[in-house]
């Protein structure tokens, strides 16, 4: 299986939040934002695994700015790394008004999915990721260490058997 470049699965939507998805303060509604976000990161791991795939995790959703009702929302999602058969996503998620105005960067989160077979029903092994850029081997380097804590968090790893995380707090 040949590596792939994060260029090569690298998504980006686009949406327009409505009033069907705002709160009562005409805000966009966290719950459609997560499936914006679950949308994208999805798209973009298909594309990586060449299969379809599963949402295993979401770490960390924080939502740092509102996105009014009227304004346009930019999600982009990239690879940050390749595991057996799991691959994290990065997705960030940026808004503006519709003439432009008030850019900003409102959340983003690590998604982890799962790819399966064609019968959808179990997992495959995956192409490994190529980083070229200083950024993306950033995100390449630090994605062992989130996926040990989400092991553990999950119970499914020990805190004990944790290399990265080991390092990073006993170093």
């Amino acid at each position: 299986m040949k590596p792939k470049k994060v260029s090569e699965s690298k998504t980006t939507m686009t949406e327009m939040v409505m009033p069907n998805d705002t709160n009562p303060l005409n805000n966009l509604m966290g719950g459609n934002l997560m499936r914006w976000m679950d949308i994208a990161g999805g798209i973009c791991a298909g594309k990586h695994c060449e299969a379809f795939v599963v949402t295993a995790s979401v770490d960390h959703v924080s939502f740092q700015k509102p996105i009014a009702m009227g304004d346009i929302v930019t999600l982009e999602a990239s690879v940050t790394r390749a595991f057996n058969t799991s691959v994290e996503i990065y997705v960030e998620v940026f808004a503006h008004d519709m003439k432009g105005g008030n850019p900003r960067r409102c959340n983003a989160a690590y998604f982890t999915f799962v790819a399966l077979d064609d019968e959808k029903k179990s997992p495959i092994k995956i192409p490994k990721v190529v980083p070229l850029t200083n950024e993306e081997q950033k995100l390449f380097d630090s994605a062992k260490r989130r996926r040990e804590l989400r092991l553990i968090l999950g119970g499914r790893m020990k805190p004990e058997e944790s290399k990265e995380l080991k390092e990073l707090f006993l170093s």
